[in-house]
């Protein structure tokens, strides 16, 4: 009778006579207990796990908890201010201090810590999920779809991203935001979204049927070109006069957008080197042989393949967006206010932070800490998930 991996084994150990002494029962471990296992070695690692845990739970009960202390982050006040107008420090009324309008500090770090963590968390999963995307199908589909996506990845990279960002941020920022359309406009542009996608799922079973190496032009013309005449209507009617909406919005929305629309490169690279390794496996020829059409085998074999470093590469890349967007906001081109920010509260305090060091340090604290904790669970998660990168 065949043993399972899951199943119970037992060793025996014999004594010096040949008998049998005990018996030692061992059990065998799957890949998440053998995961864990490893992550629970790595102390490091298991303080920035719980650092995050309580950060969390603090930006959601944030409102709730500025109740508590009795303050609130947008309650302007002249009565906490001294005799000159300057704002005063910690107290017992305001244990992190307020600042030159007379705000809670303690309350602004608590509501910054929900736009941090809604920022990076939104766009990082927005930018993984286009990143994986594009580079399975380049990597998978290797010929003129490679080139072409490649191409465009290396000219995004070619920008400076700081740069790149700040000017996507003013051009939304400033006024009522950017990619203003009316219902005409936005309905034709969505119907020409929903044929685009219907056409790469209509390709995608076309694909199957087509080697590996690449696909045929001529099964691509047809979809691809009503979609893009449909888009390219939506797009002309933007600019016809009538009662008009925006897209994008200034705040929140338009730093998710920018984060999202400037770091699906970097994954989208490295899901392709992976890709391009795993399509050449064994497992990929049986489930060829086996019938397998091509978005079977992208979505149901490969992916799976690639959850290890694409959870590694998140947990790496949300505390560099939640630095991407402190430096938006404190250049003034992110969140507006009076929403917190923890970059726009360090701004605001560059010029009296020789007179009011509470308004700069808080935050600034704050700020550090939530990136080191990101990068120190990025590291132990690293290493439970490839050993061989242990050191």
């Amino acid at each position: 009778m065949s043993v399972g991996a899951a199943d119970i084994l037992h060793e025996t150990e014999r004594t010096g006579d040949g008998g049998i002494d005990s018996a030692v029962v061992i059990a065998a471990r799957s890949p998440m207990q053998l995961f864990w296992r490893r992550l629970r070695e790595d102390k490091v690692a298991l303080v920035g796990l719980a650092f995050i845990v309580v950060l969390i739970v603090i930006a959601l009960f944030a409102p709730l908890i500025a109740k508590a202390f009795g303050v609130s982050p947008y309650k302007q006040s002249t009565k906490v201010l001294d005799q000159f107008g300057s704002p005063t420090g910690p107290s017992s009324a305001h244990i992190m201090g307020v600042d030159p309008l007379g705000r809670d500090v303690f309350a602004r770090v608590l509501y910054g810590a929900r736009v941090s963590l809604e920022v990076a968390i939104v766009a990082t999963a927005i930018s993984v999920s286009i990143g994986v995307v594009v580079g399975m199908v380049a990597a998978f589909y290797r010929g003129w779809v490679d080139t072409i996506i490649s191409r465009l990845i290396d000219i995004l990279l070619a920008f400076p991203i700081l740069l790149l960002a700040l000017g996507l941020a003013s051009a939304c920022s400033l006024g009522n935001g950017c990619l203003k359309t009316n219902g005409v406009g936005r309905d034709i542009l969505y119907v020409g979204l929903a044929i685009l996608a219907l056409a790469v799922v209509w390709l995608g079973r076309k694909a199957s049927k087509v080697k590996l190496s690449g696909l045929d032009r001529s099964t691509l013309a047809g979809p691809l070109i009503t979609a893009a005449v449909v888009i390219a209507i939506g797009l002309f009617m933007w600019q016809v006069p009538g009662q008009t909406s925006t897209l994008i919005k200034p705040g929140v929305g338009v730093v998710i957008f920018v984060i999202a629309f400037v770091n699906w490169t970097y994954i989208g690279r490295i899901i392709r080197g992976q890709v391009l390794s795993l399509r050449e496996k064994e497992f990929v020829e049986a489930s060829r042989s086996l019938g397998a059409s091509n978005a079977r085998i992208i979505f149901r074999e490969i992916l799976p393949n690639l959850i290890a470093p694409i959870i590694v590469y998140s947990t790496l890349v949300i505390p560099t967006n939640i630095l991407f967007e402190a430096a938006l906001s404190f250049l003034g081109v992110g969140v507006q206010p009076p929403q917190a920010s923890w970059g726009q509260m360090i701004a605001d305090a560059t010029s009296i932070f020789d007179t009011a060091w509470w308004f700069m340090v808080f935050p600034g604290v704050a700020l550090v800490l939530t990136v080191l904790a990101f990068n120190l669970l990025g590291d132990g998660l690293q290493d439970a998930l490839n050993p061989r990168s242990r050191r």
